[in-house]
């Protein structure tokens, strides 16, 4: 009689700390992935008509699948004068999107004429809402949330860049 009563509360301390275990998990993992900048290169960003530059970025590039999903997630940071370049090997619509992105961001369209083709600005941390470009696309440039504003970056402006 007395083996069902402590069989239960055995059970019941079991089940509460496998809960806890998992929930312990599930809560630390993300938040001890930290990823800092690596410097890959170098872009210009040029206005359209004269092609004088308007900002040099250190540039870190994103060309293999795994370096495009990831892309800035889990960044703490970017400084003003970096961003990330995704190269991909055609041009199409592209869609991008905000999951485990800690920073906000300007999302930046460009074709395959390396020119300026549509803008995603203020993207929100964390939004998994799609973010489409609305125009074929070769490269995407992310940069700090606001800066394509205070540079003054419009439609055909050009990017041009080299790795290092």
């Amino acid at each position: 009689m007395r083996i069902i009563p402590l069989l239960r509360i055995s059970i019941l301390f079991f089940s509460l700390l496998l809960f806890n275990c998992k929930n312990e998990k599930n809560t630390t993992s993300d938040d001890k992935i930290e990823v800092s900048f690596k410097k890959e290169g170098m872009l210009h960003l040029k206005k359209r008509n004269t092609d004088s530059i308007i900002k040099k970025l250190d540039i870190e590039f994103a060309e293999d699948d795994y370096e495009t999903q990831t892309g800035l997630m889990y960044r703490t940071k970017l400084d003003t004068n970096q961003g990330m370049l995704f190269i991909f090997p055609n041009e199409q619509i592209r869609s991008f999107y905000m999951k485990n992105t800690k920073i906000p961001l300007d999302i930046i369209y460009i074709n395959e004429e390396q020119q300026i083709v549509s803008f995603q600005k203020n993207a929100k941390p964390f939004d998994e809402t799609p973010l489409p470009s609305g125009a074929p696309a070769k490269y995407v440039l992310e940069i700090n949330a606001g800066l394509s504003d205070e540079w003054n970056l419009e439609v055909s402006d050009k990017i041009e860049f080299k790795k290092n």
